[in-house]
């Protein structure tokens, strides 16, 4: 009689095979897969950064000169709005630790709305129109030094050495938004109160001038990303945190402008400033490392 040899199946074969004897699907590695993970508080802020800037937008088309600055004002308000949720979106993605490369795009996404096209075209719309040909080539100049700021610091945020970033290289878009609408608004607030700007009110064209240039520079900015507010801090440091929070209440579009204007020129007198004064400033930050971020 003949031996029956029953051939097995190759291992490889087995394990290719699921027990009803379909394949396995290969498993995608983290680079490979395409589904893309989207961290719902930190990009919904991020949107509703993106939205102020589109609104406001909106209301500076509504801008009559004959009818007044109320959308002007209106808009500011809404590029303030969109600063905001610029500011927390990555303090809440960092508190989470809930970083993504999504993020960071979506987020230079909005920001060059809400802090480079709303504020340029809004500058021109209140004073540049008045210069035939420079006024629209500044705030062009301002928007496109605004792009170039973000995409140096998308391809610099890369580096593994930038994750503990604790200074901006060149000065933020965002922050430089916050600076040209806050003075603006000061400006109408001097209008309201019966003030006459005369020439002054050409000073928005040479502030975006210089905004364009600190923004492509190489000047060192604190990034405030890691406050932390439990230590104990002097007396001087708290009474002024005091003062500030109740001029703002008081006074909000002096003290803003004042605020802005601040950390603008802070970062230009900053390399002078002894480091026991950067120690209270910066809430220890410069302490923890040298590390430079730009942002």
């Amino acid at each position: 009689m003949r031996k029956v040899v029953r051939r097995s199946l190759p291992e490889e074969n087995d394990k290719s095979l699921r027990p009803e004897g379909r394949p396995e699907k290969p498993k995608l590695s983290p680079e490979s897969d395409e589904r893309v993970q989207i961290y719902f508080l930190p990009n919904l802020l991020t949107a509703g950064n993106l939205a102020c800037g589109f609104f406001a937008l909106t209301w500076i088309f509504k801008y009559e000169r004959a009818l007044g600055f109320e959308p002007i004002l209106i808009a500011i308000r809404l590029i303030l709005a969109a600063f905001a949720c610029d500011f927390l979106d990555g303090r809440l993605a960092r508190l989470a630790k809930k970083e993504s490369h999504f993020g960071r795009e979506f987020d230079s996404l909005a920001d060059i709305v809400s802090f480079g096209v709303a504020p340029a075209f809004l500058v021109y719309r209140i004073v540049l129109y008045q210069f035939e040909r420079s006024g629209w080539l500044i705030a062009a100049i301002y928007l496109v030094c605004g792009g170039i700021r973000l995409a140096r610091f998308n391809v610099l945020s890369m580096r593994p050495e930038s994750h503990k970033g604790l200074e901006f290289v060149g000065f933020p878009i965002p922050s430089a938004a916050a600076v040209v609408v806050s003075v603006a608004m000061f400006m109408m607030w001097m209008v309201g109160q019966g003030h006459e700007l005369g020439p002054s009110r050409y000073a928005l064209a040479g502030l975006m001038v210089l905004l364009s240039i600190l923004m492509v520079s190489n000047v060192r900015y604190p990034t405030f990303k890691y406050i932390d507010w439990t230590p104990a801090r002097s007396v001087a440091a708290f009474a002024g945190a005091a003062v500030v929070g109740l001029l703002l209440v008081s006074e909000f579009e002096v003290t803003l402008a004042a605020l802005f204007v601040a950390y603008l020129l802070y970062g230009l007198v900053r390399p002078w400033v002894s480091k026991r004064w950067r120690r209270e400033i910066e809430s220890d930050e410069s302490d923890e490392g040298d590390d430079t971020v730009e942002g």
